[in-house]
């Protein structure tokens, strides 16, 4: 009883400091309208600091944290994808801040009125970052946050606790309080984190949390922006080139060991071309990593809770009929490890009782799914579990037909229009425009109307 009692009094205590921060940001972002062009520049370019002139001690953290993570990998997919983001927003400052001219409606312009829109930060901008990019994604949304002139409260992932509490020291040596704060905890402050009533809510991560950051938003009005995850199918089609579409796939699926929001979730192809594909899977997988344990390059699983979540799939699968093709090209003892390694697993005749596929892997398991070319058309597109968990994109692999037109078969046409070779059913830039216009407040003002 008395822990109990010792942790709602430490809860109130964390509620109490975080609101202190925000009502503190509040205030100074108040003071200072308007927020000017040299300000969000200054901010930018401090926080572009930040990431460039710490990456190597990131990128240790990072490894820290996931057992073991690729260095090279790491520079690209968190410390080089944070910088874009801050120098595009650096680069396009001065046009997202130029007002924009308005049509008015009969008969206002005849009486002399003329309309326009401003564009206003929004205040202070709380950002809920995840573990498998957690540099990228805290960096990446702060750029449209400070481009915006708001302020920043942040809360990342506790399953990275050695890179948060880098980022929590690094920016608060470059940054005032009452710019970017960096809030540290477990589910409890993360809790109070969502509750605090923010002018805005960026949340990366899982559906099954945002629900509750969207309930815990909703008490104070806070707009959200979400980025979640879902199944992503890959699609094979008859056509296609099986070497190519299969390096591709398990590049895809093994980078960050699959811990990705759009690495290929499951497998879509023609049962007569399924045992191809899964041997040029295996042999795309030893050409990149013809070893894995004490290979560098090929990054661990993110603790054992993770491991043993994608290994109790595995077994359900196992239990319900399914074919696991474990590959593994050196044949390796991975029960005997010091990091949470795994290996990829193929799950042959997958089926929708089975764990797998019914949540977001985010791992080295790859289901497929073993049905007639009607049911991968139809049924995939209309699962009952599917549309709740959103699927967050479409990778197809064919070859074009005559006159460039693309040969697809009837249950391709059903899941994709043909758009390309290779198609993310989500586009990151255009996700990047809704961003930045949610950040931005739209003021609309006649004068004279």
């Amino acid at each position: 009883m008395a822990t109990i009692a010792k942790t709602a009094e430490w809860d109130a205590r964390d509620a109490a400091s975080m609101r202190a921060v925000l009502d503190a940001q509040r205030a100074s972002f108040t003071a200072e309208l308007p927020v000017s062009a040299a300000t969000r520049r200054d901010r930018l370019n401090r926080a572009l600091d930040v990431v460039l002139n710490h990456k190597d001690r990131l990128v240790a953290a990072l490894s820290e944290d996931f057992g073991h993570r690729s260095t090279e990998m790491s520079l690209v997919t968190d410390i080089m994808a944070s910088v874009k983001p801050i120098k595009h927003a650096l680069k396009h400052l001065d046009a997202w801040m130029k007002p924009e001219k308005r049509k008015l409606d009969f008969p206002l312009g005849l009486l002399g009125a003329k309309a326009r829109i401003e564009w206003q930060p929004k205040g202070v901008v709380g950002i809920i970052s995840p573990w498998n990019f957690p540099v990228n994604l805290t960096f990446a949304p702060l750029a449209g946050v400070l481009a915006a002139g708001n302020r920043a409260m942040i809360k990342p992932s506790e399953y990275t606790p050695v890179t948060s509490q880098v980022m929590k020291e690094i920016l608060e040596a470059s940054f005032d309080a009452t710019e970017i704060a960096v809030i540290t905890g477990g589910p409890e402050v993360g809790k109070a984190f969502t509750e605090l009533p923010f002018d805005h809510i960026i949340f990366t991560g899982a559906t099954s949390v945002a629900r509750h950051v969207m309930a815990a938003a909703a008490k104070n009005l806070v707009p959200l922006t979400l980025e979640l995850g879902g199944k992503s199918p890959t699609i094979i089609s008859r056509s296609a080139d099986v070497a190519q579409a299969t390096e591709r796939v398990a590049m895809g699926k093994l980078m960050n060991a699959g811990q990705i929001c759009l690495a290929p979730d499951y497998l879509l192809v023609p049962e007569e071309k399924e045992g191809e594909i899964v041997e040029g899977l295996k042999a795309a997988t030893a050409k990149m990593y013809p070893t894995m344990l004490a290979n560098p390059d090929y990054t661990s699983v993110l603790g054992a809770r993770h491991r043993e979540r994608l290994e109790a799939h595995v077994e359900d699968a196992r239990a319900k009929g399914a074919d696991v093709v474990v590959v593994n090209p050196a044949g390796e003892d991975f029960a005997k490890q010091n990091t949470n390694k795994m290996p990829l697993h193929i799950i042959r005749g997958a089926t929708d009782e089975m764990t797998v596929m019914q949540e977001e892997i985010f791992g080295p398991l790859l289901p497929a799914p073993r049905a007639g070319s009607h049911h991968l058309g139809r049924g995939h597109g209309e699962r009952r579990d599917l549309p709740r968990l959103r699927r967050r994109s479409a990778l197809w692999w064919h070859r074009p037909g005559r006159h460039g037109q693309l040969s697809r078969p009837r249950w391709l046409q059903a899941i994709q229009p043909p758009q390309g070779h290779l198609q993310p059913a989500q586009d990151r830039s255009g996700q990047s425009r809704r961003l930045q216009a949610a950040l931005w407040r739209e003021d609309r003002q006649g004068a004279g109307a």
